[in-house]
């Protein structure tokens, strides 16, 4: 039994919701740094002992010297996220994700941070994506894993909890079954740069409401909400009752039992959102619309719909696979 093939979880927290993050740690002895578990982006990236950014100054901080694996690789690393961004350099070590060390991982070492990051919970980022979304060319740690003999099966799965709860969790190399229930569909990739999938349609109450002869969608655990074309967004928001305010759609909470479930149609299948689960309540802002219209043709389906269908990710087959959340 060689204990380095195991399928391996990693724990998350729920933050609020509205981000889920894990400890990872890097370089000899052991540097600790609470990271996003990002399907949206594909570089490693912390904040370092080179920073001084406010965001890098209420984080933990990377030490190159502390380290006795650490390699210096030089070459410039320049990220723009949906919100915030990070300038820094490359440099190997030794990452250890899920307690599987592996070694010769090239990550980003921060110098900048974008003031948004400053009110993040975790320090950094882990891109989970494919190889040629990496910001200079850098490998992402799936990859290593796979090349390292660290998963016995090329594929990820991530299970979100609700309502703040414990019990999120990565795994790498498998599936665990205690978290969905039923069937898995599997749907093929449309891109491999992302995870893009292909959505026939979104219906409210049995109607097509939007991306309506399809669209493209990327599955992204690195995205709060789901996102979409304005004009999409704002037909499926009027289609289960929530009016514009600003740049939210609000919904009265009293009124959320009785709104219609948002269905999107991919390959063949129908994955239904509740209510209960599109709506964001909040003790401050009352409650409102958890689908939100971003700059791009490119749909996003965050963790409002990761929450409700437990998602594959598999570079063997180049497939996402969703079954319902447990």
């Amino acid at each position: 039994f060689d204990q380095s093939l195991m399928v391996t979880g990693e724990q998350m927290t729920n933050d609020a919701d509205l981000a889920y993050f894990g400890v990872i740690s890097i370089g000899t002895p052991p540097q600790s740094f609470k990271v996003i578990f990002d399907s949206g982006s594909s570089n490693l990236w912390v904040p370092s002992v080179y920073c001084n950014s406010a965001a890098c100054n209420n984080h933990d901080k990377f030490s190159p010297r502390a380290s006795s694996t650490y390699r210096y690789d030089g070459k410039p690393l320049d990220i723009h996220y949906g919100t915030g961004s990070m300038t820094g350099v490359l440099a190997y070590d030794t990452v250890t994700v899920a307690g599987a060390a592996i070694r010769n991982q090239i990550f980003g070492m921060s110098q900048t941070e974008a003031p948004f990051m400053q009110h993040m919970k975790a320090d950094g980022i882990l891109g989970l994506a494919y190889p040629r979304l990496s910001a200079s060319g850098a490998t992402p740690v799936f990859d290593n894993m796979m090349k390292q003999g660290l998963v016995t099966q090329d594929m990820f799965s991530v299970y979100l909890s609700k309502n703040s709860a414990q019990g999120s969790v990565v795994t790498f190399g498998g599936v665990d079954p205690h978290h969905y229930s039923g069937s898995i569909t599997w749907i093929p990739l449309s891109s491999e740069l992302y995870w893009q999938i292909t959505v026939h349609s979104v219906s409210v109450n049995g109607r097509p409401v939007a991306c309506v002869g399809g669209c493209q969608a990327i599955v992204d655990t690195g995205t709060s909400l789901i996102v979409g074309p304005q004009s999409d967004i704002s037909s499926i928001n009027s289609a289960v009752g929530a009016t514009s305010s600003g740049n939210d759609f609000v919904v009265n909470c009293n009124g959320i039992q009785q709104m219609p479930a948002v269905v999107f149609h991919i390959n063949g299948h129908k994955f239904s959102l509740p209510a209960s689960a599109y709506v964001r309540q909040s003790k401050y802002y009352g409650c409102r619309s958890g689908m939100a219209s971003g700059g791009s043709n490119l749909w996003i389906l965050g963790d409002v719909f990761i929450r409700e269908y437990y998602s594959i990710f598999s570079r063997a087959q180049n497939m996402v696979g969703l079954a319902t959340a447990r």
